[in-house]
């Protein structure tokens, strides 16, 4: 790795972003001593499932609107922000919505009304979002990705360690979520001090419909993308029970969970990397040197490391769960791959090519679940990991191509 690729913006928001994630994780890892240690499997499946179908449901607040601030010309800046922060507010209302009704049919399927409980507490965090979005879109488009990061990491470190405080003091699935919408406020007070606005009222709104044809596909990855982390768990429920889903939530937390934090980290840094750069090949070359450089070395190393922290981490009761552990860290390497690729996609105005793709590995992962199921969740894992791999690599091919033509001058 050259020294001056690591003394370049994008490495050192890339560094913010990557401790802001490993803050996030470290703190997760009290969450799982905790839980480890105080509820059973089958009442961390039944928090599991309802975490999985908000997170899916959350990943439709990735619609392209903000990255529509990023991205557009100053003079057009006031019409698009004011008419950004109305369709935030719309589409937050009606997320939550549908979420309380999303959590009365799953209370009405399994006749467990927690299910209900624990899926309109997360639908809270909903409400909190829309007065600070409009706000988190401006900073980053200003540069302001250090000050972005660590508030994220803020509130995810302020989430998980109430979490381990009240899954100790009160063992119960409610434990798990309550903190997320606990911890919302932080969010979103720390983001309207960090780039103050108000709408301009002089300037008229803009037409929704550049909103649309930007966001509709990268919606559309978003939520497919959300269906690829989180649909698998409520498969392996709904096929092997709960208990089975506690396992292989547990193993998934610390696992690719851990491990793709770097990937979170990364795409977080990438489109504003890629969307401002004058060279736009060369900064998907330096993205994959970093990728293939850095993060890929920490995800084997944690992958190697799995069998001794994981008991460590889970105690007694646990057995098991380190070879599943080592198999999905490794998951995060095609991963990183491919987020680098996707990000030029995006940035390039061929977001539909991305969803493609995002919706193909999804489906090729929903399927490996399925067929994989009774051979237990090991073989789940094993299956997943070549999946991801296979398709993620093979989708990259164009932008590796992009990146390392050799008319492209050295970084």
């Amino acid at each position: 790795m050259r020294p001056a690729l690591l003394n370049t913006p994008f490495a050192r928001n890339l560094a913010a972003y990557g401790a802001s994630e490993v803050a996030a994780k470290a703190s997760r890892i009290f969450v799982v001593m905790a839980v480890a240690r105080s509820l059973g499997a089958e009442e961390i499946g039944i928090a599991a499932a309802a975490m999985a179908a908000s997170d899916i449901l959350k990943s439709l607040t990735e619609n392209g609107i903000g990255q529509r601030l990023i991205a557009a010309r100053e003079s057009d800046l006031a019409g698009l922000a004011r008419t950004a922060l109305r369709l935030f507010w719309v589409w937050a209302v009606a997320l939550f919505i549908i979420q309380l009704a999303l959590g009365a049919a799953l209370a009405l399927a399994s006749g467990d009304v927690m299910l209900l409980i624990l899926v309109a507490v997360l639908a809270g965090e909903f409400l909190f979002m829309p007065a600070g979005l409009v706000q988190a879109a401006l900073a980053m488009r200003a540069g302001k990705l250090k000050q972005t990061a660590a508030i994220a990491g803020g509130q995810v470190v302020g989430a998980n360690l109430l979490t381990a405080v009240l899954v100790l003091a009160w063992p119960s699935p409610l434990a798990l979520v309550l903190p997320k919408l606990l911890s919302a406020p932080i969010w979103l007070i720390s983001m309207r001090r960090l780039h103050p606005w108000r709408a301009d009222r002089s300037a008229r709104f803009a037409p929704i419909r550049p909103f649309i044809r930007f966001g509709a596909p990268v919606l559309g990855v978003e939520v497919v993308k959300a269906l690829r982390l989180h649909a698998d768990k409520l498969l392996v429920g709904a096929l092997l029970g709960p208990e089975a889903l506690g396992l292989y939530f547990m193993a998934f937390n610390a696992g690719l969970g851990l491990a793709n934090s770097f990937s979170f980290a990364f795409a977080s840094v990438l489109f504003p990397h890629l969307a401002t750069a004058e060279d736009r090949a060369g900064a998907l070359k330096q993205a994959f040197l970093m990728g293939a450089g850095i993060i890929a070395p920490v995800v084997v190393l944690q992958a190697l490391a799995a069998p001794y922290y994981v008991p460590i981490l889970f105690g007694d009761g646990w057995d098991g769960v380190s070879d599943i552990v080592s198999i999905l860290c490794l998951a995060a390497i095609p991963g990183v791959i491919w987020t680098s690729a996707a990000g030029w996609l995006r940035a390039t105005g061929r977001p539909g090519i991305e969803f493609k793709t995002t919706l193909g590995l999804t489906a090729a992962l929903l399927v490996n679940t399925a067929l994989m199921a009774p051979f237990g969740l090991t073989a789940i894992a094993i299956g997943y990991l070549v999946t991801a791999t296979v398709t993620q690599l093979i989708a990259s091919l164009p932008a590796l191509g992009a990146a390392f033509s050799p008319r492209m001058q050295e970084v």
